[in-house]
């Protein structure tokens, strides 16, 4: 209960009761007041009305509003559903019945039956009273004779007076109590009179033009009843209107709010306590409050108003609680249902609407995105159903299954190679199951073959392990690999050249562990040597340079990894930050043992069409490392303007860039880019000290402009760049800088 700043929630089951209006009519005559006025109308009859809503006996029954709707949790869907998409008024429109009144005297002239009638209203909470007064056909028959009274209906059941266009002079109009006394309050004494558009003093009024006017006070939302009344004074025909006011505010219980915060329900009534309930404020405050739950998605309204003895207004809420989720797949092709090869449960552990939740549009929504991330579904659909008449609802999952599996073909460019514009072309080929045992793990096997790079890959991966709460996923690696030594050992004097061949094997654990941030934690054994163009094993390059840290033809790492990332929005022009740390553990002695540290972050900014994106990336490496394993400084994703690793290769390095993207024609848009990469005078430090050998300068920058073009395979780049030493380069890519 509200009393000042306090609010008392209670919670039960959904009650949603047909509306109801308690309907009294109350008699008021209108006295002929003068003897002109007495000899020309001595045989009218004059009829008055007055219509109330339950604010009126509040006096007499602690609920003297009420305001429901049915119990129907299919009328609750629908009330709801027509709420989100714009229905302005929270309840539909209420009818007043017609209501005829008893039987009274005029003191000076024989008065019988008053026919009242009350026109149909349209707002919700607004209650109203109208008059009409008919008057009998004259007759040539003595005044003692019996006076007649006519009743004219129209087609639609409304009852309007003959006569009710013919003036009367009024003197003054008051207003007063429905005792005829003066009003408490004279602010609320001052909101009838404003109100008033017709009735003045000294004015000529119609039966019509009261009628409105009763109408315009009620509307007014201060009053509960209006009644007027016609009184015959030596200064003329005195019009009164008797109105009882609506009660003070002096509390609220809500029930039935389970998600609705008290803090938004004190705000919203906090200015009315202590002061006369106005109606049509009270209809505002729950417009705003079924907003509420609109802006928010959720299944909720207010289904019901009552106001107690004592100011106490009783608001009862609905909201609409997920009863039961089940999952049905459809055929791709006929739309009819049919036996899904996934597991329900598979699907359903993805859905964070649970039972007994407040059914939430925007969480449902959230629920078809990640659902639809999995990979193994063509399109999903959330359609609530009403659980029969408990108020709640009934979610279905409708699923529609993609193909699970299949070979693939394609191609690609190796960024890396830089010795002919063709030797970089990669074909692939590819078998993959995205829902093995319908648990959504998935199996690729891939081949990836080129001139140079070569890349056989068994890859199976458990996207959520059963029986974790904390959506980790586990990822099983074996990778046979083939790369180009160029990075670190390029540039041979005898134009020869040499790969570096890698057996890898690992373990991955990843789960997210913060909105926005995930983490990995794996173990991976890797098995890497150099070999020449003839596929021989090598440890030494043509500068006498080592190719191995062991002196061995291979090197054998045992790999600790631990890796968090932080995602934006995921676009290429959001926030992100990525940080990595390997250990080598020597469980051997021939083992290498060291330590690298990598990170790189990323930040978009738009202005207007323009985007700016600026990136950084660093690292360190501490220990007994292979050489081949030193960072690269230079080249397509690097310093543009310089061949892959040209600027430099060390333990440690920094590389720093920015870029101007906006838009051309259509899918093309331009781009202006510099870079800059130092290898931070790391590297001597480099076992054999390879870039010493080939005089790389160890620091540079690029600068240049270039277009991109969206496509299936991804963005298309095409970049034309200068170095600092003012030599010029094309670069080609497919795909984001990394």
């Amino acid at each position: 209960m509200i009393g000042n700043d306090d609010v008392h929630f209670s919670s039960s089951s959904i009650r949603i009761n047909s509306s109801s209006f308690q309907d009294q009519s109350f008699l008021t005559n209108l006295q002929s007041c003068s003897k002109t006025l007495v000899s020309q109308l001595s045989n009218t009859r004059l009829s008055l009305t007055r219509l109330l809503d339950s604010l009126k006996n509040r006096h007499s029954s602690p609920q003297t509003r009420s305001i429901r709707r049915p119990n129907s949790s299919t009328q609750m869907l629908n009330s709801v559903t027509q709420l989100m998409i714009g229905n302005s008024s929270p309840f539909s429109s209420i009818s007043l019945s017609l209501i005829q009144s008893t039987q009274s005297n005029w003191p000076d002239s024989e008065a019988e039956n008053d026919v009242i009638t009350t026109p149909r209203l349209n707002s919700p909470l607004l209650c109203c009273a109208s008059l009409s007064l008919t008057r009998p056909n004259e007759s040539n028959q003595p005044a003692e004779g019996k006076d007649i009274i006519q009743q004219q209906q129209s087609q639609k059941g409304h009852s309007v007076s003959r006569n009710a266009e013919e003036r009367v002079l009024i003197s003054e109009v008051l207003v007063r109590t429905k005792d005829g006394e003066e009003l408490e309050r004279k602010d609320l004494e001052m909101e009838a009179l404003a109100a008033l558009k017709a009735c003045r003093a000294n004015s000529a009024l119609t039966i019509r033009e009261v009628q409105e006017d009763v109408h315009r006070i009620i509307e007014s939302g201060y009053f509960c009843s209006c009644t007027p009344v016609a009184v015959d004074t030596r200064d003329g025909i005195r019009l009164m209107f008797q109105v009882e006011p609506n009660q003070e505010f002096h509390g609220l219980v809500c029930e039935n709010a389970n998600v609705l915060p008290s803090k938004f329900i004190q705000e919203a009534f906090r200015d009315g306590f202590g002061k006369v309930i106005n109606i049509k404020r009270l209809e505002e405050t729950i417009t705003s409050i079924n907003g509420w739950y609109m802006e928010r998605g959720l299944f909720g309204i207010v289904s019901d108003i009552d106001t107690l003895s004592g100011g106490i207004v009783r608001l009862q809420v609905a909201e609409a609680e997920v009863n039961n989720i089940s999952i049905r797949f459809l055929d791709r092709k006929t739309g009819e249902p049919t036996k899904g090869k996934t597991s329900p449960e598979t699907i359903l552990r993805q859905v964070t609407t649970k039972k007994g939740q407040v059914y939430s549009m925007l969480q449902g929504k959230r629920d078809v995105d990640t659902v639809l991330a999995m990979g193994i579904m063509e399109d999903v659909s959330i359609i609530p159903q009403p659980a029969g008449d408990s108020g709640k609802v009934d979610l279905i999952m409708n699923c529609v299954e993609r193909p699970s599996g299949g070979f693939s073909a394609g191609g690609g460019i190796s960024s890396g190679i830089t010795s002919g514009p063709l030797s970089g072309l990669i074909g692939s080929f590819a078998y993959s199951h995205r829902n093995l045992f319908g648990r959504n793990q998935k199996l690729n096997v891939s081949l990836e073959r080129g001139q140079i790079d070569s890349i056989f890959r068994i890859n199976y991966t458990d996207p959520w392990i059963e029986g974790d709460d904390k959506r980790t996923s586990r990822s099983i690696m074996v990778q046979n690999s083939r790369t180009p030594g160029n990075l670190v050992h390029g540039n041979q004097p005898d134009n020869g050249s040499l790969t570096i061949g890698r057996v890898t094997a690992g373990l991955e654990y990843s789960r997210p562990f913060r909105p926005k941030w995930s983490g990995t934690a794996g173990l991976i054994f890797q098995h890497a040597g150099a070999r020449d163009e003839q596929g021989n094993p090598i440890i030494k390059d043509f500068y006498s340079s080592p190719l191995t840290a062991s002196g061995k033809t291979h090197d054998d790492t045992l790999l600790a990894k631990l890796e968090s990332i932080y995602t934006g929005s995921g676009d290429h022009g959001s926030t992100m930050f990525a940080f990595n740390m390997e250990q080598g553990l020597p469980v051997l002695p021939e083992w290498l043992f060291f330590n690298r540290v990598t990170a790189r972050t990323r930040k978009g900014i738009h202005i207007g069409p323009t985007r700016f994106l600026f990136s950084l990336s660093g690292g360190h490496v501490l220990g007994n490392f292979s050489p081949h394993e030193a960072f690269g400084i230079g080249g397509t994703n690097s310093v543009r303007g310089y061949e892959e690793g040209a600027v430099g290769s060390g333990r440690s390095y920094v590389v720093g860039s920015g870029e101007i993207s906006f838009p051309m024609r259509g899918p093309v848009e331009g781009v202006l880019f510099t870079d800059y990469g130092t290898d931070l005078g790391s590297g001597p430090t480099v076992p054999g000290d390879p870039a010493g050998a080939r005089l790389k300068p160890g620091s540079g920058y690029g600068y240049g402009f270039g277009v991109r073009v969206d496509s299936p395979l991804g963005p298309l780049r095409l970049e034309y760049a200068f170095n600092d030493k003012h030599t010029g380069r094309f670069h080609f890519g497919v795909g984001l800088r990394n």
